[in-house]
């Protein structure tokens, strides 16, 4: 078994799969459009999400999207 976590934000992996904080599974795309996109270079220097610096995943703009739509069907 092997674990690894990123100096920069904390995520972990658990035999190359991410897990979220709350221990569910988690994409290493999804990861790196809400965080590693957004680091400033020097940090993003740092990142070991294997997905870093790819397209790709669901963002914070396409979660709101989800949600707004989730929201107007109540």
């Amino acid at each position: 078994m092997s674990n690894r976590n990123c100096p920069v934000c904390g995520a972990h992996w658990v035999d190359g799969q991410l897990y979220w904080s709350t221990g569910k599974p988690g994409s290493d795309l999804d990861l790196n459009a809400l965080v590693c996109r957004r680091l400033p270079t020097e940090k993003a220097e740092r990142c070991v999400n294997p997905a870093q610096g790819k397209d790709g995943g669901i963002g914070w703009e396409e979660r709101a999207k989800i949600l707004e739509q989730g929201l107007d069907g109540l």
